[in-house]
């Protein structure tokens, strides 16, 4: 079962929105939601997971790679979260790309791209963006992404040809507009068991929920 499919016993609320806010998505007559439903499951590219993939317990993270809060929970989530819960939790990442960004849509394509070739060549891409952001934003998305290629050698001009594969740019698409039907708006936005920790996220809380999942697993699963 989905963590998200359960339903919400509180979890962080979305403040609303402040003027130049970086990680909300401006949706005018759209509220913002705690708990939110699972509507996306016809992404065209299989999704990044992290951990134990074969895990009945299943964390979603809705992040935007040029999000400044995304970055710092993704620090955190390697320092604190993944090598504790890695072996018996699943970390199902959701590109959420918000519209503002100027090439947070081009780095979910890339790190579908890379999917394709190898898990684990996109989890050290997503990695590597989300702890350079000063950089990337200063040297330009696309000059990075040819570092990072160049760095593991890889064909460059076969992931700069895939930024506008429109496979990859669909299955993103595909994230994207699910999440915004279920009701997210905010990056990051973590579901653990149906509670959602939003934006600023309260790793402790996290670790609290997941051990709760986690003790409950092998009968409520």
């Amino acid at each position: 079962m989905d963590a998200e499919q359960q339903s919400s016993s509180g979890g962080n609320s979305p403040k609303p929105a402040a003027k130049g806010d970086c990680c909300v998505l401006e949706v005018p007559g759209f509220p913002a939601a705690n708990a939110v439903s699972d509507g996306a499951k016809t992404a065209v590219i299989a999704r990044h997971v992290e951990g134990n993939p074969k895990s009945p317990v299943r964390v979603l993270i809705y992040e935007d790679l040029q999000c400044s809060d995304c970055s710092a929970f993704r620090k955190a989530f390697d320092e604190s979260v993944l090598p504790r819960y890695g072996a018996s939790v699943a970390f199902e990442h959701r590109d959420f790309p918000l519209p503002k960004h100027t090439w947070a849509k081009e780095a979910a394509v890339a790190a579908r791209y890379f999917q394709a070739l190898d898990p684990k060549l996109a989890a050290d891409f997503r990695r590597t963006v989300q702890g350079n952001l000063g950089k990337v934003n200063s040297e330009g998305f696309r000059s990075t992404l040819i570092e990072f290629c160049r760095d593991r050698q890889l064909d460059t001009d076969k992931a700069l040809a895939a930024l506008n594969n429109s496979t990859y740019a669909q299955a993103v698409e595909a994230d994207f507009q699910a999440g915004v039907a279920a009701g997210i708006r905010r990056t990051p936005t973590v579901i653990v068991g149906g509670k959602s920790f939003v934006e600023t996220i309260d790793v402790g809380a996290l670790q609290r929920s997941l051990d709760a999942l986690l003790g409950g697993a092998s009968g409520n699963y």
